[in-house]
């Protein structure tokens, strides 16, 4: 996007609130890693450009991320979701990652995580894992399907091979270490009453112990919708507690309050916007 078309206004605003805060707190929904390269899932067409073989038998991604498909179809449930943790394995992301991470090095109480994404993407990016909040689960950690027991474990050992064409899984599905039935993703999915939650849950309690001790926190949420508005909802949150908002959306950037602003691009152009602006005040 040429320089003249940028919101300068709204740029200068979050280059503001950032230098002025004391811990920063990314709030991160699917559009954080499309710059990287993965897919959004942005509708039942969005997901069949990504995955043909569902696309052709008109399986919505509500039906396929669900608890029903691993029962009824594992090879395909997990044809589906192995081709995913092949993919976040192997992406790389990008250059925005490392630049929040320089912003949070620069503030008192450091930088904090909230996503929906399961990818691992902020893992593998170098955030302190203690300090990022997975609220949907990850896909790099398992459970049983039952659950016989409240176990959460790491799918390292899982190395899934699938025909992309068919979208099946053609190996040996991951079992439970447990009872021997057949492991999931630890991911929160579509109709799903048997999502173990504790790890989530013990990542948000630490996350919370620490943004305790921030006085002038700053949120900047990348990529968070309102469809599915786990994400917003946590932002919000940290809002009424005293901090800002700098949402960064290129469909939905409209914020409720003129103190906040809303920047209407995408996750790497609107984070490279704005530390155009930081780095004289780093001088």
């Amino acid at each position: 996007m040429p320089l003249e078309d940028l919101p300068h206004e709204a740029l200068t605003r979050a280059a503001d609130l950032i230098a002025d805060a004391d811990a920063l707190i990314i709030t991160a929904g699917a559009g954080m890693g499309v710059d990287s390269g993965l897919p959004d899932f942005r509708g039942n067409e969005g997901f069949w450009n990504a995955y043909p073989a569902l696309g052709r038998a008109r399986m919505a991604f509500a039906s396929v991320a669900s608890p029903y498909t691993f029962r009824d179809d594992p090879q395909l449930a997990w044809g589906f979701y192995g081709h995913r943790l092949a993919l976040y394995r192997a992406t790389e992301p990008h250059a925005g990652f490392a630049l929040l991470r320089t912003w949070g090095a620069n503030m008192e109480h450091g930088l904090g995580v909230f996503t929906s994404n399961v990818d691992g993407q902020f893992q593998r990016a170098g955030f302190d894992p203690q300090r990022i909040v997975e609220c949907h689960g990850s896909i790099h950690h398992l459970q049983c399907m039952t659950p016989c027991t409240s176990a959460i474990w790491p799918a390292d050992g899982f190395l899934p091979e699938v025909d992309a064409e068919a979208c099946r899984l053609t190996n040996a599905a991951p079992r439970c270490p447990h009872c021997g039935g057949l492991a999931r993703p630890n991911i929160l999915m579509f109709g799903d009453g048997q999502w173990l939650e504790q790890r989530a849950d013990a990542q948000q309690e630490r996350l919370l112990r620490w943004l305790a001790k921030a006085r002038k926190p700053v949120v900047v949420e990348l990529g968070a919708g309102t469809a599915i508005p786990s994400v917003r909802h946590f932002g919000q949150r940290v809002v009424h507690g005293g901090g800002r908002l700098v949402r960064i959306n290129p469909r939905e950037a409209a914020v409720a309050d003129a103190r906040d602003c809303g920047i209407a691009l995408g996750a790497l152009a609107g984070l490279r916007a704005i530390d155009a602006l930081l780095h004289p005040r780093a001088g």
